[in-house]
């Protein structure tokens, strides 16, 4: 698990699973294992827009983009700057 991953993984048990890792994968869908819902892909992308420096832009608010660790990771890296570090 790559730093990005790890960053992501620890937001979303923090925040919705109340800090419990239930040994979800980075690929697993978000929504269809219950771990976010609707409003909290509200907190996500706040999460990804302060974390990351960058918006996300209205027509990026796609499961594509935000339903599992593994598409953030992909989301993140396409969008950051090429060279720019985590933070």
């Amino acid at each position: 698990m790559n730093e990005l991953s790890s960053k992501i993984r620890q937001f979303v048990v923090s925040n919705f699973l109340f800090g419990k890792d239930t040994g979800f994968t980075d690929g697993d869908s978000f929504l269809d294992q219950g771990i976010v819902d609707s409003t909290g892909v509200m907190e996500l992308v706040a999460f990804v827009e302060k974390e990351f420096g960058f918006r996300v832009q209205d027509s990026e608010l796609t499961p594509e983009n935000l339903d599992s660790i593994a598409a953030l990771v992909a989301f993140i890296e396409q969008k950051r700057p090429s060279g720019a570090s985590i933070t």
